[in-house]
Protein backbone atom coordinates (compact mmCIF):
# COMPACT_ATOMS: atom_id res chain seq x y z
CA UNK A 1 0.00 0.00 0.00
CA UNK A 2 1.06 3.36 -1.00
CA UNK A 3 2.43 6.18 1.47
CA UNK A 4 2.66 9.99 1.50
CA UNK A 5 4.97 12.10 3.59
CA UNK A 6 3.27 15.11 3.84
CA UNK A 7 5.40 18.27 5.62
CA UNK A 8 3.90 21.62 6.18
CA UNK A 9 6.24 24.63 7.17
CA UNK A 10 4.67 26.27 10.50
CA UNK A 11 7.50 29.19 10.38
CA UNK A 12 10.28 29.34 7.89
CA UNK A 13 12.95 31.51 9.71
CA UNK A 14 16.03 31.14 7.59
CA UNK A 15 15.20 30.85 3.68
CA UNK A 16 18.93 29.83 3.25
CA UNK A 17 18.79 27.04 5.34
CA UNK A 18 15.35 25.30 3.89
CA UNK A 19 17.08 26.00 0.41
CA UNK A 20 19.80 24.12 1.23
CA UNK A 21 18.01 21.53 2.92
CA UNK A 22 15.77 21.42 -0.36
CA UNK A 23 19.05 20.34 -2.41
CA UNK A 24 19.68 17.67 -0.69
CA UNK A 25 16.65 16.57 0.72
CA UNK A 26 15.16 16.18 -3.06
CA UNK A 27 17.46 13.68 -4.53
CA UNK A 28 17.76 11.71 -1.67
CA UNK A 29 14.29 10.94 -0.94
CA UNK A 30 13.99 10.75 -4.52
CA UNK A 31 16.72 7.93 -4.99
CA UNK A 32 14.72 6.21 -2.07
CA UNK A 33 11.65 6.10 -4.10
CA UNK A 34 10.04 9.30 -3.29
CA UNK A 35 8.11 10.93 -5.88
CA UNK A 36 6.96 14.62 -5.26
CA UNK A 37 3.22 15.08 -5.92
CA UNK A 38 3.00 18.98 -4.35
CA UNK A 39 5.10 21.35 -3.31
CA UNK A 40 4.78 24.86 -2.28
CA UNK A 41 2.13 27.45 -1.10
CA UNK A 42 -1.98 26.40 -1.06
CA UNK A 43 -3.78 27.92 -3.60
CA UNK A 44 -6.36 28.05 -1.77
CA UNK A 45 -7.28 27.33 1.90
CA UNK A 46 -10.62 26.39 3.49
CA UNK A 47 -11.95 25.90 7.05
CA UNK A 48 -9.06 26.18 9.57
CA UNK A 49 -6.53 25.44 6.60
CA UNK A 50 -3.36 28.04 6.95
CA UNK A 51 -0.94 29.33 4.69
CA UNK A 52 2.14 27.21 5.39
CA UNK A 53 4.19 25.80 2.57
CA UNK A 54 3.53 21.82 1.99
CA UNK A 55 5.73 18.99 0.42
CA UNK A 56 3.64 15.59 -0.21
CA UNK A 57 5.73 12.67 -1.43
CA UNK A 58 4.25 9.61 -2.82
CA UNK A 59 6.50 6.25 -1.94
CA UNK A 60 5.53 2.75 -2.79
CA UNK A 61 5.13 2.04 0.83
CA UNK A 62 5.34 3.04 4.47
CA UNK A 63 8.45 1.14 5.29
CA UNK A 64 10.17 2.69 2.25
CA UNK A 65 9.09 6.31 3.06
CA UNK A 66 10.44 5.37 7.12
CA UNK A 67 14.05 4.11 5.06
CA UNK A 68 13.84 7.53 3.06
CA UNK A 69 13.51 9.15 6.66
CA UNK A 70 16.34 7.17 8.15
CA UNK A 71 18.63 7.35 5.23
CA UNK A 72 22.31 8.73 5.91
CA UNK A 73 21.25 11.33 2.87
CA UNK A 74 18.33 12.74 4.86
CA UNK A 75 20.55 12.85 7.41
CA UNK A 76 23.05 14.97 5.79
CA UNK A 77 19.64 17.30 4.71
CA UNK A 78 18.04 17.79 8.01
CA UNK A 79 21.91 18.82 9.32
CA UNK A 80 21.48 21.34 6.56
CA UNK A 81 18.02 22.62 7.31
CA UNK A 82 19.24 22.97 11.04
CA UNK A 83 16.97 25.46 12.80
CA UNK A 84 15.60 27.00 9.79
CA UNK A 85 12.48 25.82 9.81
CA UNK A 86 9.75 24.58 12.01
CA UNK A 87 7.72 21.87 10.44
CA UNK A 88 5.05 19.38 10.99
CA UNK A 89 5.83 16.12 9.45
CA UNK A 90 4.06 12.77 8.68
CA UNK A 91 4.08 9.50 6.99
CA UNK A 92 0.61 8.68 6.04
CA UNK A 93 -0.92 5.00 4.87
CA UNK A 94 -2.41 5.61 1.08
CA UNK A 95 -5.81 3.98 0.71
Amino acid sequence: MSAYWVSCYREISDPDKVAAYAALAAPALEASGGTFVARGLPAKTYEAGLEQRTTVILFPDVETALAAHDSPAYAEALEALGDGAVRDMRIVPGV
